[in-house]
This record gives C-alpha cells, structure tokens and sequence, in this order.
C-alpha cells in the first residue's frame, strides 16, 4: 500500500474551509463523491454507522474503500492464486511482506510494490519514497533488507518528458538507496509508447530474518499503548489512497498534487532503532505507514487482531502548526510506523528512539471496542469500526465484466511469411545492440550502489539473477524480477505464464532452486471490460506457472489505472504483471555465471527452438509490427528443460548458463562474450530463417557453454533427461562467426552496447 494516492480534497481548498469549522457535521453525497467514494458504497456507509458520518470519517472510509487500499475490484481474483509451497511460513495477506523458510532458522522477508502515480508527477520523490516504502515493509517484520530490485517502464525514449521522468527515477532510486545503504542487484528497463504518461516504477526488497523473531502487523492487549515512531507528519502526501484510483489525463499529469518526501537518512535511522526494538521484549506488534497514513495502519492492526483502538491525534508530532484532523489521519508522510507496545515497557522504547534521535510518542491505546475512536483536542472527530474498513473484511469485493478485445483474434493471424527476411543480418544484429530494450543499462544501474555490504556476489561475476551471500551459512539467495509485456499484451494468460518461467529460468540459470514470488500487478482502468479480460488472463496464467514450479504467491500490490486520456480516448499501458522470484542457491560455490571463460569451449543450446519471431523485439521495433500473438511456449517443456539446466550445474558439467529472451539467441551470445572479450562461431538451423533463428524470442531455451573434458559426459546426461539439445558451434578469441560470415569483433559490439542508452537520453 504505498502508491502515494493523494486525495480530492487536495485540489479543493473549500474541504479545508469546511473542516476547520466543522469536525463532525454530517458529509453531504457531493462531498462523499468527490472524496472517491461511490453513491452506493456512501449509502452502505451509512448503514455500518448507523447515521450518517462527518466529514473526517467519510475521507477515512474513501481511503480505506479506495482500489489501492480495499483491492477491491481485484481481491476476488487474487484469492484464487496459489499461497501454499514447502517453504511458506506467512501466507499472502497476513502480514506487511511474505516470508519464507530458507533453512538454518532463517527466512527472507520480500515484497514488490508500485510507485507509479507519484513518479508520473516528481518521478525523483515518486521512486525515492517508493524504495523507501518496500523497505520498511521488510523491517517492520524484523527483518534487515539486504539486496533491492527495480522494474521500471517509460515511454517513447525519443521524447523530451521520456527523458525527464528516466533521469528522475533513477537518480531518486540511487540516491535513496545508496544513502540507506542497501545494494541494488539487478531490474530491468523497458521502453513502450503505451507508457508516456504514466511510467511504472515497481520497487522489490528481500530481507533476512531469524524465524523465531518474527515482527506481526496485529495489535493485541487492551490496554497496550500505542506509538508513532520516526519522523513527523507534514502536509506531504495528504491522503492518498484516491488518486492511484483514478485515469490519469492530459490535464491530470500536469496537476497532480503533492507527492510525499522521502528522507533516506532519516529511514537507517529508523531501520537501525527498529532493529534494536525488535531484540527486546517490548513490541506487541508493528506496521508501516504507507497509503491512508494512521489511518490504515491502527485500522489493519487492530482488525488483525480484533481489537480496537483510541487514538489522539493532537499527540502526534507534526512539521506544521494547527494540522486538521483529516490531514494528519491521511497524511503519507514517509519515515513513520505505528508501534503497539506490552504496557509497563514504554520506557524501552522511548530509550532507544531517543538514542537514535527519533520521535516515539504514545498516542493512544488499545481496547476491545472493535472500533477505532479519534480525538482531537478531547474532542471525538471520528468513530468506526476497524474491521469494516479493511481488506478481508467489511471493504467491498466488486466481480467485474471482462471482455476479450478485438485485437486479440487479429494478433493471431500473423504469417511470418508476410515479413521479408533482410539480406543484411550483419546490419541487422548491430541495430538490435542498439535498441534501447536490449542495449546495456549501464547508464542506469550505474547510478545505483551495488557494492555497499558484503553480500552482493554477481557484482562482477555476471549472472542471470542477482545473487547474495546469507552470513552465517554456505547459502545465497538469489532473486529476480521479470515481464515482457509486450507478450502480456499479446496474450495476457500465455505472457503471464512466460513472466513466471521466464522468472524461474533466471533463478535457475544462476545455480537456484525458485522458491516463491511476489506480484505487482500494473493494468488499466478495472471498469474497462478489455482492460480487465487483461487483469483474469494475467491471474490465470500466473496461476498455472506457479503451481508447476511450486512457486507460491506470498503477496504484492495491484495498481489499476495505468493509463492516459488522450483527446477523449483512454490509452492503457502494456498490460504489466511484474514477477519477483527469490530462490536458494543451496551451495554458493555453485552459483552459475553468464560469461564465456575461454576459447575453444563448445556452445550448445538446451531446449527446442522454432521458426518464430512473434512479439519478438525484432518484429516490433526493427519492422514496426506491433500485432503478432505470444512467442512459442510450452509449459511442460520449460519446466523439464530448466530441471536438466538444474542437474547440469549440480553435476559441474557446465561452466557458462544463459537464458534466450528479449532480443533472442544473437543477443544472448553477444552477452556470453563480452565480459572477458570472447566471441563465437556457430552454425544455425538450414530449416529456420536465419533472422528467426537470430532474433527470435521463442521460450524454453538456454545457452551453456562445455569443456572439451565436460563434452562426453554433458551428452550422456542430457541424453538421459530427454531434453533437446543443439551444439551451437564453439568460443572464439573475439571474433563473431554465424555459418561462416563474419559478424565482426566483440569489442565493437560491446562498444555498440554499452553506450546506445545513453546516446537516447542525452540527446
């Protein structure tokens, strides 16, 4: 719940007027409407309260009841994902982040979350503050974060504003992250005209914890204070949970309000007294702020736990004098947590925040009321039961219409006959390095701190999945995230399913066994029927990957209304489930690079390949064919095919591992080659069009390269698991060989590579 979602009342300054005269007059429909709620779901207001509610509870339920908030057009879809798999040890919705078992009494605490809508207004704040959100959802359960993921979509990279909200984000994700001092391992960068408006940033964090401390989001023990920690709440942010529940326009991008701001220094220090709180005794239970604020928090605390709560809110400390209310209730204000303390113990609280130099105020208490009471000045503002607000409870579940575009059908009936093989492929294959959704992102990540710590292990060891080393054992943890949506688009249920093994494929490749994921889950307007047919392919297929690769759903985050309303016309965004995968490398001797190691090693392809170059990278951008359905996939194949990859690394028959993906075969050998100056000689398939065999994106393969000691017993073994297998041709000193014609050398084309993005963004 951190998509900062600011609230209608920003824009309308009457609402300020009203409230400072008139805490509990009755709200009127019109006010209702404007703060996001509908006419019906004020009515069932009405009757939860018996009465009519005043202004500060009516903003508190169009909070609360809001998509990003309630899921409420999504929940019902979700609840059919799987949650269960051998390593689970908190299921999805139970607490701020899933959890599972890695062994050794340890487990990691993960989650990916969106920051989209307040990174299309201040892309530097809007990803700053998303980072720092994921993270505290990771400490806040007693874990310490150790590694950080980035997906990231914008639009036309030729445009000025493209160009803009890139620089934005990602100077505001490393300058956040470095000042916290977290090391960014791995994301990815994609670029589509359908995200001009409205890019997504998607933030992932994964975190160790000793399973036996295990931090929960509930409040128990009438009587228990409860505390606001960390920072001070200001008029940053005032409320959200509305805004990323709206279209975003023409005019909207332009007039959006405040997003909220993030102090990465202030964070380590709460993450630092977090951690030390959490080796006491003191702490009942604890949540993050996010969206809606306090209010969100002492309302999912207390309904976890079936209790209530009285809170006083002129004991919070604020950044500005005489804050309403409503302001301080749904203020998004970064750097808080919510604290519910064993009683007679504050003392140890306030001790280490204050050593710390944080704020830890006590601002109410628990009851066994089942209702949440606000005060202000020792006057009641707003009464309302806590499980009526929340997700799983009282908040509404909408079952939508869905309908399958036209586009669907017309996408299916591409020929790849139609498109004319170019007689260049040399040409061809230096413009594919060149493209900026296969080009190097080095201008990127090389903003981002992937040093600081000692656990990164694939800082200058390549490989498919960011992989860290686990203190105190002789495991890593390997973790991923992964969407073409471009295939998502094309077939949302085959694109989801390609999203998760694509997922898995990488975990693999990189020496691990995938364990689990967690989902953010970026769509259009929910309302739209086309949009939402999107929404149940993607959940379908999501469903089908996981339960073949035992990788449960620990949680995430929806974000519907990824879009712009151009001259009367909504526009989605590619349809966009992020994957993020966490595995064990149970042996970290054993983790598995990219890179080629020396010539003369033989190059062989694992896994089936066919004449396809549909939704490819090549299709799209170099002939301008948008409409072509989903690559080749099959599910079975894939998963047998990643189980030989599996036994060939176990068994040390491989010393190179690459999966096939954006860009195909060609761009995965040039990928192999550069880190120490390689190259390659192969010979492709005389059945399959050359470009196909190239630059096409069919799913299921991988690349290894074997010694010439591996060769013998490499044969026998995939011999054994009935898995294709192709030898490719060999490693050369540099140079790049496809059926005797030369490609050129590899230090050109990694010049090519390395610095076309950057050659985009600082036109």
């Amino acid at each position: 719940m951190k998509d900062a979602i600011r609230l209608i009342v920003t824009f309308v300054p009457e609402f300020s007027n009203y409230m400072e005269t008139n805490h509990q007059k009755e709200a009127t429909l019109e006010q209702a409407i404007d703060l996001g709620l509908r006419a019906d779901e004020f009515e069932h207001v009405k009757q939860i309260l018996g009465r009519t509610p005043n202004f500060t509870e009516t903003a508190v339920y169009s909070v609360m009841w809001s998509e990003h908030c309630s899921y409420k057009n999504s929940i019902l879809w979700l609840k059919t994902l799987p949650k269960d798999g051998p390593h689970m040890l908190v299921k999805a919705g139970e607490e701020n982040a899933g959890l599972v078992d890695i062994g050794d009494g340890l487990g990691c605490v993960f989650k990916i979350e969106s920051h989209n809508h307040p990174s299309a207004l201040e892309p530097y704040q809007g990803a700053a503050t998303g980072v720092g959100g994921i993270n505290r959802d990771i400490f806040t359960m007693g874990a310490r974060p150790i590694a950080q993921l980035n997906s990231l979509r914008f639009g036309n990279i030729e445009e000025a504003r493209t160009k803009w909200l890139v620089k934005g984000v990602t100077k505001g994700i490393g300058d956040y992250g470095n000042a916290f001092g977290i090391p960014i391992v791995g994301g990815e960068v994609f670029f589509d005209e359908s995200y001009n408006t409205n890019p997504l940033v998607n933030a992932f964090s994964a975190g160790i914890i000793d399973t036996k401390k295990i931090i929960s989001a509930t409040a128990k023990g009438p009587g228990n204070p409860v505390f606001i920690v960390g920072s001070a709440t200001g008029k940053d942010g005032i409320a959200g949970a509305a805004f990323a529940s709206k279209d975003i326009t023409e005019e909207s991008a332009n007039d959006l309000p405040s997003v909220q701001v993030g102090d990465p220094f202030m964070e380590k220090l709460l993450l630092e007294a977090t951690m030390e709180l959490a080796q006491t005794d003191a702490i009942v239970g604890m949540q993050d702020m996010g969206a809606a604020g306090i209010t969100c928090s002492t309302c999912e605390m207390s309904a976890a736990g079936n209790v209530g709560m009285e809170i006083y809110l002129d004991r919070v400390p604020t950044r500005q004098d005489n804050m309403l209310p409503y302001e301080i209730l749904l203020s998004e204000s970064q750097e808080r947590m919510l604290v519910v303390v064993q009683k007679g113990k504050e003392q140890i609280v306030k001790d280490i925040f204050d050593k710390w130099d944080l704020h830890a105020e006590e601002i109410g208490h628990v009851t066994d009321t089942g209702r949440i009471r606000y005060y202000m000045s020792g006057e009641l503002v707003g009464d309302v039961p806590a499980e009526s607000l929340v997700l799983g409870g009282g908040a509404p579940q909408y079952k939508r219409e869905f309908t399958e575009p036209a586009y669907y059908q017309e996408f299916k009936k591409f020929d790849i006959a139609q498109v004319a093989e170019p007689q260049d492929l040399k040409t061809v294959a230096d413009a594919m390095l060149a493209l900026p959704n296969i080009a190097s992102k080095r201008w990127v990540y090389e903003q981002y701190d992937s040093m600081v710590g000692t656990r990164n292990m694939t800082t200058n060891r390549p490989s498919d999945a960011g992989v860290v080393h686990i203190k105190g054992t002789n495991k890593a943890l390997a973790m991923t995230v992964d969407c073409n949506s471009r295939y998502v688009n094309a077939d949302p249920e085959v694109g989801t399913m390609i999203a998760v093994s694509e997922a898995a494929r990488n975990i693999t490749c990189a020496g691990g066994n995938p364990s689990a994921i967690t989902n953010c889950l970026n769509f259009g307007n929910p309302y739209n029927p086309e949009s939402y047919w999107q929404f149940v392919g993607a959940i379908k297929g999501m469903s089908a990957a996981c339960l073949k690769f035992e990788t449960p759903v620990t949680g995430g985050n929806v974000s519907f209304y990824n879009q712009t309303v151009m001259n009367g016309k909504e526009v989605p965004v590619f349809p966009t489930p992020t994957i993020g995968m966490i595995g064990i490398v149970p042996d970290k001797e054993k983790v598995m690079t990219l890179d080629f190691k020396q010539k003369g090693d033989l190059i062989f392809l694992i896994g089936d390949y066919t004449e396809d170059i549909a939704s490819s990278e090549y299709l799209a951008t170099y002939h301008g064919i948008k409409a072509s359905p989903a690559p080749y996939f099959d599910l079975e194949k894939e998963f047998q095919m990643q189980q030989a990859v599996k036994g060939l690394i176990s068994e040390d028959l491989v010393n190179a591992v690459h999966d096939v993906s954006d860009g195909g075969l060609y761009v995965s050998l040039v990928e192999m080659s550069m880190p120490r100056g390689l190259g390659f000689d192969i010979v492709s398939d005389a059945d399959i069009r050359l470009d196909a065999f190239l630059f096409g994106e069919g799913q299921g393969r991988v690349v290894v390269s074997v010694t010439e000691e591996q060769e013998e017993a490499f044969v026998e073994y995939m011999v054994a698991t009935g898995v294709n297998m192709t030898l490719l041709g060999h490693v050369t000193k540099g140079k790049l060989q496809i059926d005797e014609q030369h490609f050129g050398f590899i230090s050109d084309a990694k010049t090519i590579y390395d610095n076309a993005l950057g050659a985009h963004l600082e036109k």
